[in-house]
């Protein structure tokens, strides 16, 4: 075994390649017989309350009494005779030294000490990982034994029991991880941890090393044998006290973080000797003594390694309620008595004790092993919620074994609530297993494109190495295949939701998740197929209900070829925009790109099932209905107004055409065949603040469609050919063209002077209608007033007599 290769027989790929047949450590532990432990309050023995004296199950060295915290009444004891091992004391119990053989000192070989080095230093990102690198290697050597069982049970008869118990002692901080698998003689401890041997870490460092000169990042943990070592991330000092069945001694091996050597010895103290296996005691670094918690510990087992096919039991403080007697005082008067009496009275009150036991930390069938057709819909949701802290049921799931070429099994989710922006990059929601031991849930589109990150789920290969970096499944073809697997799945599942009979879940996952896929339009071609049918919109035909494309192509007229649409900023300004009226006239149906990704979502799909998507507001639409000779009289008669116009209009406009498109209004301006319709210039005007200059040249001119059947139209040919240069006519296109770019959904270059124009035209209009029949009326002011409805009498005045001599 190398030294690359932990004191295990790792689950690197393949595990066994890396060990002399037969060898690995594992940790032994010398076991004890308990009864089973009943449910309710401990059994008392001799009087004494307690876990039962006499126990019939196996336990692990590490259930001794000298433990932080437990109650040598409560602890496991045993009665003489009963034993088929021993009962050991922890491991971080001091220990007389006086009796032990003399330690060998060996030298550990040189790539060793540059190993330690990167591990400690470089190679692991999270310390934590150090519990489920030790823990894996405790797996594969009980793998390795019942394997080797199968052809010879003697390696067994010390005690058929496999599994692994950790311990630990917050107050020293150490921890201990015991195993009952296969150990190691003297001879593979030295090979195992102070050589490297052939596995093939040394060209893994010196490919490390190249990397770092080339200045890539090191910061990975690769696929070779290293998890032994990454006890040293947290821990100042390591032993290894192993046993193999094919030796009748115990060694322990022992080395220091920044040592560069290693100790070997004989383990001669009867109450550290174990039958077979592997026990492993960290001295853990002053910083990081946290990890000495029992809480801390269960938390990590159960996030890491939570479906190793072992049981993990972890040393536990529990408590049991129970009834005792307490003497109570109480003041009482006795007739007669002028003072009252204090009298003792016994009451019964509820105390909890407390004990230390084994607890099961992890289960040993993950949901994703068994059999799909065992599994209920209330299992699958209960396992979703469990392992995503989520309150509501799926929408959908889905799981599945792939086999052949790559060989995984998955159980994927479609969350009912939206959590994640269509804009993060980095969720957790994909956890990868690695024969059953979690590796990451922290992944940018390795598994799963950004599209789809809102799909939640497991999976677990057997085909990826158990130390996997973010570089290896980037350049692994098993995770590129293992990636379309997965993604095809997930389609497979929406589809599912979208053809339910209840179509209010597929609305709900739409409102969710429909931007999504939309940005799958653009990012994935090659599943274009497998996202089209997902989508949907609005319709000119679908009364504010959102139709699939399915939909559209089923109601397609006979003679329609393409599948139309319209862009617009709003389901209003779709509705009644210029461009549908001889579409709406021939029932063609049409659909309302109101999101602002849909128009480049369906410009990327541009096409489904043969039919191309055509956008209605561009050029060149044709709707199979044209007349030859009929364009060409049209075209004749207007040629001359058309000149006229796009003469006074200048660069403002490509060209002025005869509309085929407009029945009501009197012209409309459409975008060029490959610039930017009305509705994508505005969003990218929005995006660049206003600064279109580096955008130009998506801005072709536009085309002008005049409607001749329209009287305003009628007006200007007519206005054209008597007098061309008439100021008002001229006028009258100026604003004919400025308001059929606010019709057509673009903005105008100068509002402020559109609206003088249309207010001098009004003052104008109005002027001349009513302005020559308003009469000015001069006012009297002795007129009676029209309110009073009474009759008002004349004053007459009789005329004075005039003087004969005053008039000559």
């Amino acid at each position: 075994m190398s030294a690359a290769s932990p004191i295990w027989p790792l689950a690197r790929p393949p595990v066994w390649n890396l060990l002399p047949h037969g060898t690995g450590p594992t940790c032994h532990r010398l076991k004890t017989i308990t009864l089973p432990r009943e449910s309710g309050p401990p059994r008392v023995f001799n009087g004494e309350p307690g876990v039962p004296q006499l126990q019939k199950r196996l336990l692990s060295v590490l259930a001794a009494p000298k433990l932080i915290g437990t109650d040598s009444a409560a602890s496991p004891r045993l009665r003489e005779g009963s034993l088929v091992g021993r009962r050991y004391e922890s491991s971080a119990a001091a220990v007389d030294s006086s009796d032990m053989p003399p330690a060998e000192k060996h030298e550990y070989q040189a790539e060793v000490n540059r190993l330690m080095d990167l591990i400690v230093h470089s190679l692991y990102s999270n310390k934590e990982v150090f519990l489920r690198e030790l823990v894996s290697n405790a797996s594969d050597a009980l793998d390795k034994l019942r394997y080797l069982s199968v052809t010879d049970p003697d390696l067994l008869k010390d005690g058929p029991e496999l599994d692994i118990r950790i311990q630990t002692d917050k107050d020293n901080g150490v921890i201990t991880i015991t195993d009952s698998g296969i150990g190691m003689t003297k001879q593979e401890l030295v090979e195992s941890l102070g050589t490297i041997a052939s596995s093939g870490t040394a060209k893994f460092l010196k490919a490390l090393k190249e990397s770092q000169e080339a200045g890539v990042d090191s910061n990975l943990i690769g696929q070779f044998g290293v998890g032994f070592y990454s006890a040293f991330l947290v821990s100042d000092k390591v032993a290894v006290s192993t046993k193999s069945p094919k030796s009748d001694k115990q060694y322990v091996w022992e080395g220091e973080a920044d040592s560069s050597s290693y100790t070997i010895r004989e383990e001669t103290d009867p109450a550290k000797l174990i039958p077979r296996g592997t026990r492993l005691t960290l001295y853990l670094k002053r910083d990081d003594k946290g990890f000495a918690h029992p809480e801390k510990i269960q938390k990590l087992v159960k996030n890491y390694s939570q479906f190793v096919s072992f049981p993990i039991y972890t040393w536990q403080e529990k408590g049991y309620t129970k009834e005792v007697e307490v003497d109570e005082p109480v003041e009482a008067k006795k007739e007669g008595d002028d003072e009252p009496t204090t009298e003792v009275k016994k009451k019964t009150k509820t105390v909890v004790e407390k004990y230390w036991d084994w607890e099961l930390t992890n289960e040993t069938q993950p949901i994703w092993l068994r059999n799909p057709r065992e599994v209920s819909t209330e299992d699958y949701n209960e396992f979703y919620k469990k392992t995503f802290n989520e309150y509501m049921d799926p929408l959908a799931s889905s799981h599945f074994t792939t086999e052949g070429e790559v060989e995984f099994r998955s159980i994927l989710y479609v969350p009912a609530t939206k959590k994640e922006d269509i804009t993060d990059r980095k969720t957790k929601n994909i956890r990868l297993y690695v024969k059953r031991v979690f590796i990451s849930d922290d992944f940018d589109g390795e598994l799963f494109p950004r599209y789809l990150s809102f799909v939640k789920g497991v999976v677990d290969s057997n085909d990826l190495p158990l130390n996997v970096s973010r570089e290896i499944l980037q350049e692994s073809r098993i995770v590129r295949i293992m990636r379309k697997r997965l993604v095809r799945k997930a389609f497979d599942m929406i589809l599912g939701i979208s053809c339910s009979e209840n179509r209010d879940d597929y609305e709900r996952f739409w409102e969710n998740y429909g931007k999504f896929l939309k940005l799958g339009c653009m990012e994935d071609k090659e599943n274009h197929k497998r996202i089209a049918p997902l989508l949907r919109f609005f319709s000119s035909q679908s009364n504010e209900e959102l139709i699939s494309l399915d939909e559209y192509v089923e109601n397609m007229k006979p003679e329609q070829k393409d599948i139309y649409y319209i862009a617009a900023d709003s389901l209003s300004s779709a509705k009644h925009a210029p461009f549908l009226e001889k579409l709406n006239e021939k029932e063609y149906e049409v659909l309302f790109l109101v999101d602002p990704m849909d128009e480049v979502s369906v410009t990327n799909l541009s096409s489904y099932k043969d039919k191309r998507f055509v956008d209605i507001s561009k050029e060149d639409l044709d709707l199979g209905d044209k007349n030859e000779e009929r364009e060409k009289e049209i075209k004749q008669e207007y040629s001359q107004t058309c000149d006229w116009i796009k003469k006074h209009l200048g660069d403002k406009i490509a060209r002025v055409d005869i509309s085929n498109r407009l029945s009501s209004s009197p012209c409309v301006l459409v975008a060029a065949k490959f610039g930017w319709s009305a509705n994508m210039e505005r969003l990218m005007r929005a995006q660049s603040m206003g600064d279109m200059s580096s955008l130009d040249f998506m801005r072709s001119r536009k085309v002008f469609e005049i409607n001749p059947e329209h009287e305003i139209i009628k007006g200007l040919n007519a206005a054209c050919r008597i007098n061309p240069d008439d100021p008002e006519a001229l006028k009258a296109v100026d604003i004919l063209f400025e308001t059929a770019m606010i019709s057509s959904g673009f903005t105008p270059d100068n509002p402020a002077e559109l609206s003088g124009k249309i207010y001098e035209m009004m003052s104008t209009a109005m002027a001349s209608k009513w302005g020559s029949q308003a009469q000015p009326v001069e006012p009297n002011l002795q007129q009676p007033s029209s309110l009073s409805s009474e009759p008002i009498e004349a004053e007459v005045v009789e005329p004075e007599p005039v003087d004969a001599n005053q008039q000559k």
